[in-house]
């Protein structure tokens, strides 16, 4: 049956889960914690770029709306500004006589000692005794309004492109992240807390969307656009376009070290916005045990002081990263009086006209703006790019072992089920099962007992391929179960779990989780076969009743019963039961025994139970000890043994006191019989 082996020093379990921030670790302690600063931005970045490739089109489309848009759009100041130079020539040719010729006015100008003027009136076009040409002023008008609508038309349709390339990429990474979900093994979600697992997938990749669609958009328009300020800068006049230019190292290393500064306070607030959600998600998750035990004062300081912490870190972050804007502000009205001043000059001059310098400042105004946004544009970068890392760490995990590719296809369902010298460990240096053997016959029903942590669980997950063997074999019918794929190995198996798990839908849809084709007739076969018709049809919508997230409109117990009823209506040829009846009533337990006794007839069912009562019609009995199996028999030889289910049967039937002294002496403590006490 077993191999003696040496029991290591203490019971190992599966690896903990790291502690979360907080009040201490639940479901959703990770959420709404933006992510950290990401750690290899260049990298990451790359590869977050590369997700969008199956959208290159669309990108391409972008680039190109974006460079029409920009174009358009920049177009329109230098357009303005020959409105202006119409106007400004209107008004001063209507001062001049009329009959003269330009080059005749400015010459008189001179003559009578003003130089300045007959520059403008030459470089202005001027057409003396004229006034104002409302037929192009109005041609300029509607041909700068075209722009400006083009712009917003070449803009809205780059947005839309945007939007739909980045969404598409955001659902095929979450449909990749669902799916790595389904081939990662068992000892990585021990190793990871819930909520860890829920901020990854939800919080991280939502904040990868909205940093994409943020960022790139204003990006690559912010850059287009000094492109083409630029350039248009330096054809209406170089000199004014070095001064405007000057600006840019300066506000580069203003922006650099205050995004610097905050960056560090920015991680601040992320952690400790994280430590204060967990805090009140598991407190008020947990309310009815702090309000039992009278904490709620030490969850109210605990509560003032991560407040406390989060308002210092915001503050500082916002404030500091705050000064970027009116530094930015500061530098462009400095940029804009010494463009005014220079380009004033050089108007009365006659270098250039007063509607290039309309231009000219305006140009300067849309300068400092995308500066500025490709400024504030930082932190949100580095958000996304770190929340992508998370996301990528997650897609980069080691995955569970492959199915074979010609998996063995099961022909038989008779539940034998063979341990053929295994061996497994969770840490590599603390042992936990070595060199075990077993044969469970079909219709055998073996019962699993021992201390907590002693390794009852972890065996039948080997059986379900929760957890690779390190060495040895188990077997199905005769099959090594690495032959099997998964899905056709665990079709073969039914599981009831201590811990109930009901999800939000009716009764109805709960029982049926066991077979997704039943009818109803089935469905209320097997309800009625595991108790749970008797108090369903008491509720006042029977089997339509919906069970809310947590299904607090039912009790514990028929919970429990809801999940024996779907294991009936799945038919396995094993049956794998985990304390199935530790949540139920006494009278509940007596019924539902029954109910098990008709559900394992014909297949082989693997017990693991603490109330040793409820397992003592079973075939087989296993004792497990810090990860080995110290004894085998049924309850009667195991009793007549004396050993350690002996023990462990007769102490359930004493008082404490007689256990204690037992505990301490090392005797044997007698049997005795359930109801009498020794």
């Amino acid at each position: 049956m077993t191999r003696p082996t040496t029991a290591p020093e203490r019971p190992v379990g599966p690896p903990p889960r790291p502690a979360g921030p907080g009040f201490g670790r639940g479901p959703m302690a990770a959420m709404g914690m933006p992510a950290a600063k990401a750690m290899s931005f260049g990298p990451s970045m790359k590869r977050l770029l590369g997700r969008l490739s199956p959208e290159r089109g669309m990108l391409v489309g972008v680039v190109l709306l974006a460079i029409t848009a920009v174009g358009l759009s920049v177009s329109g100041p230098k357009l303005l500004g020959r409105a202006t130079d119409i106007i400004f020539a209107g008004i001063l040719g209507r001062q001049l006589p009329a009959g003269l010729t330009t080059q005749e006015a400015a010459d008189a100008a001179r003559a009578a000692g003003h130089g300045n003027v007959a520059d403008i009136i030459t470089s202005n076009h001027v057409v003396p005794g004229h006034g104002i040409d409302f037929g192009a002023l109005g041609t300029v008008l509607l041909w700068a309004i075209a722009l400006y609508a083009g712009a917003s038309l070449f803009s809205w349709l780059q947005g839309y492109l945007l939007t739909t390339a980045v969404q598409r990429s955001m659902f095929r990474l979450r449909t990749d992240v669902e799916a790595k979900l389904h081939r990662l093994p068992l000892r990585y979600f021990d190793t990871q807390p819930r909520g860890e697992l829920l901020s990854r997938v939800t919080n991280d990749i939502d904040n990868i969307a909205q940093s994409l669609q943020q960022t790139l958009s204003q990006l690559l328009t912010s850059l287009l656009t000094v492109i083409g300020v630029v350039v248009l800068m330096l054809v209406i006049s170089p000199l004014l376009a070095l001064i405007a230019l000057v600006t840019i190292p300066i506000s580069m290393a203003i922006t650099t070290r205050i995004a610097k500064r905050s960056q560090k306070m920015f991680v601040a607030q992320w952690k400790n916005t994280g430590a204060l959600n967990a805090h009140i998600e598991e407190a008020f998750t947990g309310h009815e045990l702090v309000t039992v035990f009278g904490r709620q004062r030490e969850v109210q300081r605990s509560f003032e002081e991560r407040n406390e912490d989060l308002f210092r870190a915001s503050f500082g972050a916002q404030f500091v990263s705050g000064l970027i804007m009116p530094a930015m502000m500061f530098l462009g009205n400095l940029n804009y009086v010494a463009v005014a001043v220079v380009g004033g000059v050089r108007v009365a001059t006659g270098a250039i006209s007063l509607g290039d310098v309309q231009a000219f400042i305006q140009y300067s105004r849309q300068f400092m703006q995308p500066l500025t946004q490709v400024a504030s544009m930082a932190n949100l970068l580095q958000s996304g790019v770190a929340s992508a890392e998370r996301v990528f760490e997650l897609l980069d995990a080691e995955e569970q072992v492959p199915d074979p590719v010609d998996a063995v296809v099961p022909t038989t369902r008779r539940g034998r089920v063979e341990f053929e010298h295994i061996s497994f460990r969770y840490s590599p240096d603390q042992p936990l099962i070595e060199d075990l053997s077993l044969v469970a016959e079909p219709g055998q029903t073996v019962a699993i007992v021992g201390p907590t942590g002693a390794g009852k669980t972890t065996l039948v997950n080997l059986i379900m391929r929760f957890y690779e063997l390190d060495a040895g074999r188990i077997t199905l019918d005769g099959v090594d179960i690495t032959a099997l794929r998964r899905e056709d190995l665990r079709a073969h198996v039914g599981m009831v779990l201590q811990d109930t798990w009901l999800f939000g839908g009716t009764i109805r849809d709960n029982i049926g989780y066991g077979d997704p084709e039943a009818s109803d007739e089935q469905i209320h076969a097997a309800a009625e076969a595991a108790f749970v018709d008797r108090f369903v049809r008491s509720l006042p919508d029977g089997y339509d009743t919906v069970l809310d997230d947590e299904a607090s409109n039912v009790s514990v117990g028929e919970k429990q019963l809801i999940t024996i009823a779907r294991a009936f209506l799945a038919d396995p040829s094993l049956l794998i039961l985990d304390e199935a009846t530790s949540s139920v009533d006494t009278r509940t337990e007596v019924l539902v025994q029954h109910a098990m006794a008709a559900l394992r007839a014909d297949r082989t069912s693997f017990v693991i139970a603490h109330r040793l009562s409820t397992i003592r019609d079973a075939d087989l009995i296993l004792v497990m000890e810090a990860g080995r199996i110290v004894e085998s028999g049924t309850h009667e030889e195991l009793l007549a043994a004396g050993g350690a289910y002996q023990r462990l049967y007769a102490s359930q039937f004493r008082g404490p006191a007689d256990s204690e002294e037992d505990a301490v002496t090392g005797k044997a403590p007698a049997v005795v019989t359930p109801g009498r006490r020794g």
